[in-house]
């Protein structure tokens, strides 16, 4: 318990919390659009390059591929489960949507957990930064594909339009490109950048998530539309993710800081990059129910209660 309270009480969790706030009783704080999306860049930019390094300094063995194996299986198996129990209260290109967003991950999150482990001085493989960007795209060609395949005709959403419009996501581009400048770039030039890229990270963060609890609190009024279904899928969908991955990542042995991660991945939903390629491929999904559910309802729950959680168990259980 003191381990939950000791995460409540952070800087960057109480002004997310404090942006809820200001954004609830309605206060003009905000933070303005042009510096939200610099510092989402921004914090994008570090982890890929910062992953790029360590990655440029790993060493590939079986551990690796088994969590990347890991990580795809459930961004295919997680979108197919959570379509099947959204279809029972959602018309099909919204029960798309959700389910390709529970399938996806946020960015936020693993950058969330990444400075945890930061602050806990755990390392983890560079690999993790790879593979978030890369279970960004299996999801939303499986949540396209559910749809093609109970819509007719079968040809009304053309899934290499999306497939296109995943690859041209700045959270993509950013990230990979990042990834690849940090693993070919000298030990001079990292010396160089480190200042820019661990001086002021946290800081950036900060600003980073008071931007994203006044977006949650600008989006509490519309969870009375998501309805009772929506509430349970967002909580409990990362929960059952996050039970298969550390079933998993202890039976195979995975160490602490690449679980970690992997599991907050797991439980995550995307509220970026999905809204970003169905909102041109499918509009007629309703965007108030599959952006609401991840950003109001999971996200919160994460950052909150999952990540200090998570990191619990998998403590618990190496000690045993």
């Amino acid at each position: 318990m003191a381990f939950s309270i000791s995460n409540i009480f952070s800087v960057p969790i109480l002004i997310f919390l404090l942006g809820i706030f200001a954004s609830y009783i309605h206060s003009d704080l905000e933070v303005p659009r042009p510096i939200s999306k610099f510092i989402t860049l921004y914090l994008l930019f570090c982890i890929g390059f910062s992953g790029g390094v360590e990655l440029a300094h790993s060493i590939w063995h079986a551990e690796t591929f088994i969590t990347i194996g890991i990580a795809l299986f459930m961004s295919i198996v997680t979108p197919i489960y959570v379509f099947l129990i959204a279809r029972r209260k959602f018309e099909l290109p919204t029960a798309g949507a959700i389910a390709a967003s529970y399938g996806s991950v946020s960015v936020v999150n693993f950058i969330t957990a990444s400075t945890y482990l930061a602050d806990c001085h755990i390392s983890y493989g560079g690999h993790m930064v790879a593979l978030m960007a890369l279970m960004e795209c299996p999801a939303i060609i499986i949540g396209m594909l559910l749809i093609r395949n109970y819509n007719q005709p079968n040809d009304s959403y053309p899934y290499n339009h999306t497939l296109k419009e995943v690859f041209k996501s700045g959270s993509i581009i950013i990230l990979l490109g990042s990834l690849l400048i940090g693993f070919f770039s000298s030990p001079a030039e990292i010396k160089a950048l480190s200042p820019f890229i661990t001086g002021i990270q946290k800081g950036m963060l900060v600003f980073f998530l008071l931007d994203m609890g006044l977006l949650v609190g600008k989006n509490i009024s519309k969870l009375k539309k998501v309805g009772k279904l929506m509430f349970i899928v967002g909580i409990f969908i990362p929960l059952i993710n996050a039970t298969i991955g550390v079933l998993l990542t202890y039976w195979f042995h995975i160490n602490l800081g690449d679980s970690f991660l992997l599991i907050v991945l797991l439980a995550s939903a995307s509220y970026i990059a999905v809204p970003a390629a169905f909102r041109i491929a499918v509009p007629e999904a309703d965007a108030s129910i599959y952006l609401t559910t991840p950003l109001a309802i999971t996200f919160p729950f994460n950052v909150l209660i999952g990540i200090p959680l998570y990191y619990y168990i998998l403590n618990y259980i190496a000690s045993l």
